[in-house]
């Protein structure tokens, strides 16, 4: 999703081998592994020589596909990365992948993964605010500083992630979809401090009340916008969603040939 444009490929024997790009998905270029290493190191990574015979439960460490050792707090480590990469001390390209089942945490800084930005959520609040859009507009700050896209990688409004990465995290369509867990989380307040008798709970009921127990999504991301998962091609067509998928394959293939 929003990596591969899902309607803009050949039809006959190429179908689904020759790809192209979505619109913001770009290819990483690759950063050095050693600053990333030297902080593990800082950190509290263990090496291997030291770890052989340890029977506590750690969490392997990779790099690149290289085990470099195991960490006893992997929480603490993944959110002190995630905050140095947000703030630009961290490349922002450096993909940073928890396997919580497996025990694993698997960075990447290598070149030739398919990235695309998100917004970043926060509190089930965006972080990008109507002045981080005026200063794009303006492309300078109020203070006269010039900001562009990179500047907002480099304050935190935005993010870049992998495919890997995309798995571990919580991405809503649309704004409006932090709206409702929001509501909700205050309805649920609402109605449990207004039932606080026992007397109306019906054990039979199909529908349990919440009593403010169960809690919505916690969204970590948002999509820039849904088109973002179509290609250069597609983007271009009138209403997409409001055709059969093979017409807009059909477009893709055909408007490349229109010349003037």
């Amino acid at each position: 999703w929003g990596m591969v444009c899902p309607a803009e490929t050949p039809e006959g024997q190429a179908c689904g081998l020759v790809k192209n790009l979505a619109l913001m998905a770009t290819i990483s270029v690759g950063s050095m592994s050693g600053p990333i290493i030297d902080f593990l190191e800082e950190w509290g990574l263990e090496s291997l020589e030291e770890n052989a015979h340890s029977s506590t439960l750690t969490t392997k460490v990779f790099v690149n596909g290289v085990w470099m050792g195991v960490h006893r707090d992997p929480t603490n480590l993944i959110e002190t990365l995630k905050k140095l990469r947000r703030k630009d001390d961290v490349h922002p390209e450096v993909s940073i992948v928890r396997d919580i089942r497996e025990r694993e945490l698997r960075l990447y800084t290598d070149p030739g993964r398919v990235c695309r930005p998100l917004f970043i959520v926060e509190a089930q609040q965006l972080v990008l605010q109507k002045k981080h859009v005026r200063w794009l507009n303006q492309g300078t700050t109020d203070d006269g500083e010039e900001f562009k896209w990179q500047h907002l990688a480099k304050s935190g409004v935005i993010e870049m992630l992998d495919a890997e990465e995309e798995e571990t995290v919580m991405i809503c369509m649309t704004p409006e979809d932090l709206e409702a867990p929001r509501l909700q989380g205050r309805d649920a307040e609402s109605d449990s401090k207004s039932d606080t008798n026992d007397a109306d709970f019906d054990p039979a009921a199909r529908l349990k009340p919440t009593l403010g127990k169960s809690a919505p999504h916690v969204w970590t991301h948002c999509e820039i916008h849904p088109s973002m998962i179509l290609g250069i091609c597609a983007s271009i067509i009138p209403f997409p969603d409001h055709n059969q998928s093979p017409r807009n394959t059909y477009q893709s293939a055909m408007g490349k040939q229109a010349m003037g």
